[in-house]
């Protein structure tokens, strides 16, 4: 790999806030920057005073700051400009910072946009779409605008998953229903933690599916995901999420548009320890 130039008093710095901070990102940003010889330090962080930690992204001239759960809506009111890809979901999760100017943006919606073309799922099927989060809001934006029109959100909280299901035009419900074709996990259940060992959709749901969707990126291979390839079912992982968000990142950070071949090697590197 080629040399990067040594850190020194103009490295540009990037950050990334998460309340469950991991080494994918780090590893992700900094294996590019490697590569491409670029004068570039990517280092994750969480934090409990996040008003701060923007003040600090401010004041040190930190270049960029991904965001992830659970500050992508509280993040909001601390930022100079909102993009469109944000302000339509209410969630940030990507922060530039232009000689103090902090604009927020969301790389989530083109994302699993993308995906959904790559992996050629049926927009006449019948979408579940469990979660009602952050980037629930994105997941369900992004099938809204590949024109997914039977498409059902549920959630425990009924007030947060109807607000999302009228912006997009999905169906409701807080109870499990009994059957669906495409089954997309949007909640924390199977993410490297307390809800690692947990299923998120009822095993008879997904032996009825014809394609599942883990939105959690860590591990990629979550109780759903294990119990869909089980089944023979087409799969989408949280991992093909996270490479091509943080590729739409780093683009933002560095102002290098990233092949797809860099993006595969990345996301390699990333899970590789």
């Amino acid at each position: 790999m080629p040399n990067k130039p040594a850190l020194n008093k103009d490295t540009s710095v990037c950050i990334s806030l998460a309340g469950r901070p991991s080494n994918l990102g780090t590893r992700f940003h900094n294996f590019l920057s490697a590569e491409l010889e670029l004068d570039f330090l990517y280092k994750a962080f969480s934090t409990d005073d996040l008003e701060g930690a923007v003040r600090g992204v401010r004041a040190l001239g930190i270049r960029g700051c991904s965001v992830s759960m659970p500050f992508k809506t509280a993040i909001i009111p601390l930022l100079d400009r909102i993009e469109d890809s944000a302000a339509d979901i209410d969630a940030v999760n990507t922060v530039v910072n232009d000689d103090g100017v902090l604009t927020g943006s969301n790389t989530d919606v083109e994302a699993v946009g993308t995906l959904l073309v790559e992996h050629a799922l049926d927009p006449s099927s019948h979408v579940l779409i469990r979660g009602s989060g952050s980037m629930a809001s994105a997941v369900s934006a992004a099938f809204a605008h590949a024109r997914f029109e039977r498409t059902t959100l549920w959630a425990r909280n009924a007030e947060a998953g109807a607000a999302i299901a009228r912006r997009d035009g999905h169906r409701f419900t807080d109870v499990e229903p009994d059957s669906a074709d495409v089954l997309v996990n949007v909640t924390s259940l199977g993410m490297a933690g307390a809800d690692e060992g947990e299923l998120a959709f009822d095993p008879d749901l997904i032996r009825g599916a014809t394609a599942v969707f883990d939105v959690v990126a860590l591990p990629s291979l979550t109780p759903l995901i294990r119990a869909a390839r089980a089944a023979e079912l087409p799969v989408i992982t949280g991992a093909e999420v996270h490479a091509l968000q943080a590729a739409l990142q780093f683009e933002r950070y560095t102002g290098v548009a990233l092949t797809r071949d860099q993006v595969d090697r990345a996301h390699a590197f990333a899970r590789s320890s």
